[in-house]
């Protein structure tokens, strides 16, 4: 299996055309609907829906040598997601995997559909239009070798790139794909019964694996062209403050350094490398109006403006609940501001031209990129071309298209080519995070049953912030959740799973209080609660009870769960991305001092496409989602953070990751997300587990904060 990357030092864009069959034809090669020979003009590309759904797409080539050469739209940034798109077109088309080859293709809005890394959705959106433009081309091919051996399509099989007859006689791909370029597009094909799937469900190694451990130049950090400039911009470091005079006399004066530019409240210094540049910045006198009396954690209260909070679901009455109940629980959580922390810092290469515009680097919304760089330099979006490069870590942080615009302006001002690149300081000290919020919970119980809940969630975050339609809901028959968002100076954004990575803490968590104050097992009170949601569901509901069920059932077979004396432990469980995820966390004590062993997991998502891809994304997931819920905490005074890099922001350690035993439904549904569904239960069933162990409650993160973790080496 070969990594092919042809974007990055071509220099000349694979440019997009009209969405209609076309075939390219060069020494006996068939190009379905791609041509890696042909360079046409962007006409018409934004005037339809980027998102509507096309009826062919344009993935694959199949060379004279035998070569497939399989198009991955999707911006890459570690989720394996080359490696199963090529996977899940080489299962249908029964292609040769060892000859098969993946080029990361470029925006081409009028070509593909979704070219967006994000919310776990690229396998749920690409899944059936992966499989057709596989089984089209395959049946092209056949439907060739039938008619030269006179036999009915019926008798021909394929495999491993060759077509074969009852006979026995056999044709290679290659030696069909000129006759077949020249055939009309089938309009219905037959797709793979699962049960004979090959290659998806199996372990492949990532087709970057090579590329990556040799330090080939696939990221967009390592993008270079001869004569391009670099910049590094000093940013306000306080969030809401004014630039004021600026002193750029030495940073000028110092070797290598072609500009110093004023734009957008911040300071750009522009030269011929990046030691030059940061040399120059760091001579750089820069006042500001620091006046920023923010403080984050005085305005994160849920008594504050009840009047403005959303109300998003109101099943029965939870008023008249409360004053039936025989005991009310109430309790809150709050969690910090986050960075995203990815491994390769926000970089983007533009090149504005009268009449054009090229960008290249590391984007997870291309089409989003282009169309703010077209509003901002008052340009066509036809007029813009976007080259994808393998991204280093995302996380939501690559959502935000800041970085591109501001390679984009400097560009068009200096009339050069340019490369933005930001230091981790920079990322961590003026980027994107995710927000600070607060949740309280309350549940009305009667007898031995929870009668009502209620969900109140506020943070700096204009989006809902709750999942209103997600489990307990369905489950019981007063229901009222309410959110409400506060404005702030301090950008926020996507984090990995948004929303969910801490709200399903939150609610997890209070669900295990619950259970505790009715002295029942926490696994079995959510599964009595999931049987209520079955057989008389209150209001509408996103997920499947039974799903739900299953995963629980299996992580606590596997956990054995509290049957070791000798182990704490806590249960968790959540549904996000089409996911269902439940796990359990086995903690010891060892010097006074919880520590987290184990944590066993059981996923259903669907059907897998690449096991060993699989197995990586949760663990990876899991491994994130309790780092940060144990270390990770982004404080600021006035309006500054206080953490600017990983010398005073803590990670976790290789040495405290627990072992993580992970086991997978097997089922043939439609693929769901995984790159995110993993982390959001992780922290509530690591603190349910330390809970157990000491009785000791944990509500806010970071969990090092706390008392019981005091004596612990940070």
């Amino acid at each position: 299996m070969q990594f092919l990357d042809t974007s990055i030092y071509d220099n000349d864009m694979t440019t997009r055309r009209k969405f209609i069959r076309e075939l390219g034809l060069v020494g006996g090669s068939i190009v379905l609907g791609f041509s890696l020979f042909r360079r046409d003009i962007f006409q018409g590309i934004y005037q339809n829906n980027i998102n509507e759904q096309l009826e062919f797409n344009n993935y694959i080539c199949i060379s004279q040598n035998g070569d497939v050469t399989i198009v991955s739209p999707n911006p890459e940034l570690g989720q394996n997601i080359m490696t199963s798109f090529a996977m899940i077109i080489a299962e249908e088309l029964d292609a040769d995997w060892s000859k098969v080859k993946v080029v990361q293709g470029n925006l081409e809005p009028a070509k593909y559909t979704r070219q967006i890394t994000g919310g776990s959705g690229a396998i749920q959106h690409s899944w059936d239009i992966l499989r057709k433009a596989g089984a089209t081309a395959k049946m092209m091919l056949v439907e060739v070798a039938a008619a030269r051996w006179n036999v009915p399509i019926s008798e021909c099989n394929t495999s491993e790139g060759v077509v074969t007859n009852r006979l026995g006689e056999k044709l290679r791909y290659e030696e069909l794909a000129e006759e077949a370029s020249q055939l009309n597009i089938p309009d219905n094909v037959t797709l793979k019964n699962p049960k004979k799937f090959k290659l998806v469900g199996t372990s492949i190694v990532n087709v970057a694996n090579h590329d990556i451990i040799s330090g080939k130049p696939i990221f967009g950090i390592d993008y270079y062209r001869e004569g391009m400039l670099t910049a590094v911009i000093q940013r306000p470091k306080v969030f809401g403050s004014q630039i004021g005079k600026v002193d750029s006399v030495e940073a000028e004066n110092m070797p290598g350094i072609t500009n110093v530019i004023i734009f957008n409240n911040n300071v750009a210094v522009v030269g011929k490398s990046t030691w030059e540049v940061l040399k120059a910045r760091s001579t750089l006198k820069v006042e500001y109006n620091e006046e920023n009396e923010f403080d984050p954690t005085e305005l994160l209260s849920i008594t504050a403006k009840p009047d403005a909070a959303l109300v998003v679901r109101k099943d029965g009455d939870y008023d008249s609940a409360e004053k039936e109940a025989d005991e009310i629980v109430s309790r809150e959580y709050e969690c910090p501001f986050l960075p995203h922390n990815t491994m390769e810092p926000m970089n983007f290469f533009a090149d504005v031209k009268p009449g054009s515009v090229e960008l290249i680097g590391p984007t997870q919304v291309p089409a989003m990129a282009v169309l703010a760089v077209a509003e901002l330099l008052h340009v066509s979006p036809n007029d813009i071309t976007l080259k994808l490069t393998r991204l280093g870590g995302g996380f939501g942080r690559r959502l935000q298209v800041d970085y591109v615009l501001e390679a984009a302006q400097l560009s068009s001002i200096i009339k050069k080519p340019v490369k933005v690149i930001w230091t981790r300081e920079d990322d961590m000290t003026g980027g994107y995070y995710r927000p600070a919020v607060r949740y309280k919970l309350s549940s009305t119980l009667q007898g031995n049953e929870m009668t009502g809940y209620k969900l109140e969630g506020v943070g700096f975050y204009s989006e809902k912030l709750t999942r209103e339609e997600n489990f307990p809901c369905g489950s019981v028959e007063n229901v009222l959740i309410s959110s409400r968002g506060i404005n702030s100076p301090i950008t926020t954004g996507a984090w990995r799973s948004p929303v969910a990575n801490f709200l399903a803490f939150a609610e997890q968590c209070f669900l295990d209080e619950v259970a505790c104050k009715l002295n029942r097992d926490p696994i079995n009170f959510q599964l009595s609660l999931l049987q209520k949601a079955k057989t008389s569901v209150v209001g509408s509901i996103s997920y499947s009870p039974d799903r739900m069920e299953a995963v629980i059932n299996l992580v606590a077979k596997k956990s054995k769960w509290k049957s070791n004396s000798n182990i704490f432990q806590g249960f968790s469980a959540y549904f996000s991305s089409g996911s269902y995820v439940a796990q359990v966390c086995d903690v010891s004590i060892i010097k006074g001092i919880p520590k987290v062993k184990k944590i066993h997991i059981a996923i259903d998502c669907g059907t897998i496409i690449n096991l060993s891809g699989a197995h990586q994304q949760v663990v990876g997931s899991i491994v994130d989602g309790y780092g940060h819920a144990m270390y990770g905490k982004l404080s600021f005074i006035k309006g500054a953070t206080q953490q600017s890099n990983f010398d005073n922001y803590r990670l976790i350690r290789m040495k405290e990751v627990p072992m993580i035993d992970v086991h997978f439904i097997a089922n043939n549904l439609h693929p769901s997300g995984l790159g995110e569904p993993a982390l959001p239960p992780t922290a509530s069933a690591v603190a349910n587990a330390i809970f157990q162990a000491t009785g000791y409650r944990i509500r806010r993160q970071p969990f090092i904060d706390h008392e019981i973790f005091q004596a612990v080496d940070i």
